[in-house]
Order: structure tokens, then C-alpha cells, then sequence
């Protein structure tokens, strides 16, 4: 393994969202993961959140698939898991368990609501998280419901994000203390530390609760999307005062919008006019007018489109792999920079070996098979 993460073991339980993602940000940075799968199956080159792992599949519904996966955790630095709290305990894979055979563990939670709390047992979803934190009442338009913003805010955001920075701060403290420690990374927890500039905001009484009406939000004329003539979009954002002056002479807006761009009483009025200005180019045209300026003001792209804009193109910043487009890894590094992420093994490709690495001889692994044990 190449990258900054080379020597780094991790163990991963199979699941669905900020988890998986998760470990494939740790494997495509040079981390050993493995991912103990519930049954083998084909090899998939679009599942992208699985690249670079290696695939244990495992029957954890028997004594002898609990034991295999311990002992895999028993030599590992982190465990990710993502499911409801108690599910691991009732397992027999509990934080206490793990310790006691590994006690520089790092026992990574994954979950929406957190491992206590009145809602820590019951289901959800990105939008559900973000609508109790307030996050999601801040999008979308004034006449309008707010938008579900992809899986963007809590499952990547909040959850992913803050689930790698809890194992790195718990490797790092490691360190000093010799000790694992477990993360609960909650994605309610995530989504509402991201929030600390409009809490801050409104603070200040510089934010209000109504949508399209703050700086940020869509409701400053010179921070929001315009429709073009072709139907497709610009995005708009030059907030400080010397990139909207960019904008004003590119776009031909009038010049005294410069001395009271921050005036909010003016924005609904501005709104309206800026959108008649940008309906009178496409897109693509638009684009090439700010195209190496300051104006803060670049195509929307489809995500199609995305891999071809030249500046991603050349940085390098999606990849092809087994004939799928998908973002290479990130970020990047002057001394330790990681190889290109192999695909996504088959559910259980590698349990025969990560098994013989354990110790398991072949008369062992073949009970195991014999048992339903390996599925």
C-alpha cells in the first residue's frame, strides 16, 4: 500500500451511506481495509465506496463467523461500524469486547442520531437529521419547501467528515495514552458543528430565520444561481466588494449597485434585474466572459459535464477506473502521495486469504466453509 495511511489496519463492517465512504477515503489514502461483507457475490466496478478494499464474507449469525470477526478486529488500529446502537453488543462485537482483546482500538460509530438520546433507536435519514437541526429550514427558496440538498449535509458532511476526524484525533491521542477509545459520531452532532458561522450569525442579528433573505441563502442578488438563455445555469458569488465590482463591469450591471451592494432592502428588486441580465446569454457564454477572472461567476456543470471542465481535467480531479468515472483521491500530498485505488473486490473475494493471514490453515477454512460460516 502507497499514501500517508500505508500501515494503517481498519476494519469495516458492511453498511450503507457516511460509513462506507468512510472507508474508502482511509483506503484510497493507503489504509488496509477490510470490509467483513454478510455474503459473497460479483465483483462491481460501480461501487465506488468499496475501491481498494479487500472483502471478508462472513455468517455473524453463527459463534464461528463472530470469533473470525474478532479476531480480524483484534488486529486492527480502527472498526467502523454503522449500525443502531446495541447491534454490535447483541452481536457479541461490542466496544468492551474489542477492547478487552485489543486495547488500542479505535471503535468508530456511525450513526444519525447518536448512541443515546430519545431518538437514538429509531430510523432515519439525511433530511430527517438535517430538518431537526435546523439546517434544512435554512434552504430553498422564501414561497417555497425546502429542498432535500442530495445526502450532502449529514450523511457526507456531518457524518463521513466527522467520523474520520473523531478515528484521526483518537489515533493521534493514542499516541500519548497507548490506549483506543471509542468515536460516536452522530451525523445530528456533525451537521449542527458545520452550522458554527450562521450560528454566529445569529448571534449577531445578522441572520435571519426566513428563507431567500441572508447573505448566503439566495437571497443577496450577487450569491445565488441565474437561469441562461439555453436554459442552463450560472453561479453567482463574488461577496467581497472588489470581485462584485468584477461582476458589475463583466455582466454590464449598473455601477451604483457598487456603493449599496450590501443593502438587503434593495435585494428582491436586484434579484429580478440581475436574472433579466443573465437570460440574455447561454450559459457557455456567460462562462467565457468570466472564464480567468475574479468575478466569482462559473458554469453550473451536470455531472457529466463536470470531468471535462478544463481545471478539472487538468488537476487530475476525476479519474476512470474499470471504465467508471469517479473522483480521484483527496487530498493531495508533496511526499506520500497515494497510488490510484484499485476497484472494489467482489463481496468476499479475499476471505480465503485475509483468513490464512489470521492464522486459519486450510483444514480450518474449509470447516468454516462446510459450516455456513463463510458465505
Amino acid at each position: 500500500m502507497s499514501g500517508p495511511l500505508a500501515g494503517l489496519k481498519v476494519v469495516e463492517m458492511q453498511g450503507i451511506g457516511p460509513a462506507p465512504l468512510a472507508g474508502q477515503f482511509l483506503a484510497d489514502l493507503g489504509a488496509e481495509v477490510v470490509l467483513i461483507a454478510r455474503r459473497s457475490g460479483d465483483p462491481d466496478p460501480t461501487d465506488i465506496n468499496n475501491r481498494g478494499k479487500r472483502s471478508v464474507a462472513l455468517n455473524l449469525k453463527t459463534p464461528e463467523g463472530i470469533a473470525v470477526a474478532q479476531a480480524l478486529i483484534a488486529g486492527a488500529d480502527v472498526l467502523i461500524e454503522g449500525f443502531r446502537p446495541g447491534v454490535m453488543e447483541r452481536m457479541g462485537l461490542g466496544p468492551e469486547v474489542c477492547h478487552d482483546r485489543n486495547a488500542g482500538l479505535i471503535y468508530a460509530r456511525m450513526t444519525g442520531w447518536g448512541q443515546d438520546g430519545p431518538l437514538a433507536q429509531t430510523a432515519g435519514h439525511d433530511i430527517n437529521y438535517l430538518g431537526l437541526t435546523g439546517f434544512l429550514n435554512a434552504i430553498g427558496t422564501a414561497d417555497g419547501a425546502p429542498p432535500p440538498p442530495l445526502n450532502i449535509g449529514a450523511d457526507y458532511g456531518g457524518g463521513t467528515m466527522f467520523l474520520l476526524f473523531g478515528i484521526m484525533a483518537a489515533l493521534y491521542e493514542r499516541q500519548t495514552s497507548g490506549r483506543g477509545q471509542v468515536v460516536d459520531a452522530a451525523m445530528v452532532d456533525g451537521a449542527s458543528a458545520m452550522m458554527a458561522l450562521v450560528h454566529s450569525f445569529l448571534a449577531k442579528g445578522h441572520w435571519s430565520e426566513r428563507r431567500e433573505t441572508n447573505l448566503l441563502d439566495g437571497g443577496a442578488p450577487f450569491y445565488r444561481t441565474y437561469a441562461c438563455a439555453d436554459g442552463k445555469f450560472i453561479a453567482v458569488g463574488p461577496i467581497e466588494p472588489q470581485f462584485f465590482a468584477e461582476l458589475v463591469r463583466l455582466a454590464g450591471l449598473p455601477e451604483d449597485h457598487l456603493a449599496t451592494q450590501l443593502d438587503a432592502r434593495q435585494w428582491p428588486d436586484r434579484r429580478d434585474a440581475y436574472a433579466e441580465v443573465f437570460r440574455q446569454r447561454t450559459r457557455d457564454e456567460w462562462a467565457a466572459i468570466f472564464d480567468g477572472t475574479d468575478a466569482c461567476a462559473t458554469p453550473v456543470l451536470t455531472w457529466s459535464e463536470a470531468p471535462a471542465h478544463p481545471h478539472l481535467a487538468e488537476r487530475g480531479t476525476f479519474v476512470t477506473l474499470d471504465g467508471v468515472t469517479q473522483a480521484a483521491p483527496a487530498p493531495r500530498f508533496s511526499r506520500s502521495a497515494p497510488a490510484l485505488p484499485g476497484a472494489a473486490p467482489a463481496p468476499g473475494a479475499d476471505t480465503v486469504q485475509v483468513l490464512a493471514e489470521l492464522g486459519y490453515d486450510d483444514t480450518r477454512i474449509a470447516a468454516l466453509r462446510d459450516s455456513g460460516t463463510l458465505t
